[in-house]
């Protein structure tokens, strides 16, 4: 059995993750680690997250097996872990309301997120409204744009959103504003890190909100099929539905691990957001890690058709598992995930958020030179409603072109 017990106590997984940030922050990370430490093992908290993500949250998430488009593929069998189907539509919904809950017992009234997709936003949105909290998302402004749904909801929540209007104007200058945010207001206010990245405890702690997924694969499986999967698929951004649906794996050492990057235009474009698959090692927002840069270290902007995953950066225990080999990481372009996605709306009736879409179009790509007796199991993090009007005004856009199909 793999001999794998990570992070250490400094918060390092082999020579990634730790802390580096403000000394500032020191008091407060520290806090948060004792916090976080005590309440994992307090079973009264337990036992409230539990009944949290029963009646709140809905779960368990079924497993569904996309059985017409797996005929039509023609090899594997395809199954879906479905946190579309959780409260607020994705799989953020599992760690907003563990961090909520320790921000409540730390006696932190405000709460901040970043947000790319809106996903973790609207997560966040709806924990402050459910506990009575003030809620402040940092944005960037041409998520805002690409996300207006969730852009609305989180205000129809009562949240307040912020646009961020530098750099990229996306995910990665929506966290440097957050963090700003708390450095400022670190006395009165918890941040809820949507991702598996930043400074120690946040990438071990938001595994553990969200291992709940890989917990119930590890128990729904074999009451399904009679034994594990032989391939875990999930899309890789930040990486955090990616890891909740690894770590139960890891151990399981005869089941393939795949996190699929944004491959945005194509790697040789240089126009996508594969950390993993074309990043070198780096320092970003807390934490040592894979990242896009160049050789004086200055971050890339990136690129991706999904809000979601456009990030220049991914969770260090990603960093180590592609190191060890225990996890394999590929990129999906912009059309393969689009073509994805328009497969599964017509053969399933099922509207994929499109950073799951990437990792559904690894698993057809996979499926078709496969036995039909394997098995692949694709985290479907989140649902799709978000990406409908950014998609069809990307069509609308391309028919509108000269050569454009009318």
């Amino acid at each position: 059995m793999l001999d794998y017990d990570y992070p250490d106590a400094q918060g390092h997984f082999g020579p990634y993750g730790g802390r580096f940030v403000a000394e500032t922050l020191f008091k407060a990370l520290d806090e948060l680690t004792a916090a976080w430490v005590h309440y994992s093992r307090d079973r009264a908290f337990l036992d409230e997250y539990a009944y949290e993500l029963k009646h709140f949250v809905g779960r368990p998430s079924p497993i569904y097996h996309a059985a017409r488009l797996s005929r039509e593929l023609g090899g594997a069998q395809i199954y879906l872990k479905r946190e579309d189907l959780n409260h607020t539509g994705a799989h953020k919904i599992n760690n907003t309301i563990g961090q909520a809950m320790l921000a409540r017992r730390m006696g932190k009234p405000r709460i901040i997120a970043e947000t790319g997709a809106g996903q973790h936003g609207v997560a966040s949105a709806t924990v402050a409204a459910r506990y009575g909290m003030e809620c402040v998302v940092y944005m960037g402004a041409e998520d805002i744009e690409r996300q207006a749904p969730n852009v609305y909801r989180m205000k129809l929540l009562g949240a307040s959103v912020v646009p961020v209007h530098s750099g990229s104007k996306t995910l990665k200058d929506a966290l440097n504003e957050a963090l700003r945010d708390w450095v400022t207001h670190v006395e009165n206010t918890f941040y809820i890190i949507g991702t598996v990245a930043g400074p120690h405890p946040y990438p071990a702690m938001v595994r553990d909100f969200q291992r709940i997924i890989g917990d119930e694969c590890v128990q729904q499986m074999p009451e399904m099929v009679g034994r594990q999967p032989d391939v875990v698929l999930a899309a890789v951004g930040g990486g955090s539905n990616a890891m909740g649906i690894f770590y139960p794996y890891i151990q399981h050492e005869a089941v393939r691990l795949i996190g699929v990057e944004a491959g945005g235009e194509g790697l040789a474009s240089g126009r996508h957001a594969a950390s993993l698959s074309a990043g070198t090692p780096g320092v970003l927002h807390g934490n040592r890690t894979y990242l896009l840069q160049d050789a004086g270290g200055q971050i890339i902007e990136t690129h991706s058709v999904s809000a979601g995953l456009d990030y220049p950066g991914v969770g260090p225990e990603h960093a180590w598992l592609k190191d060890l080999g225990r996890a394999e990481y590929v990129a999906v372009t912009d059309s393969e995930a689009l073509d994805a996605f328009h497969r599964l709306c017509r053969t399933e009736g099922i509207i994929p958020a499109l950073e799951s879409s990437h990792a559904l179009a690894q698993a057809m790509n996979m499926a078709r030179d496969m036995d039909p007796d394997k098995i692949l199991l694709v985290n479907l993090s989140g649902r799709g409603d978000k990406d409908i009007g950014a998609i069809a005004a990307r069509e609308q856009a391309m028919r509108a072109a000269p050569g454009g199909q009318s």
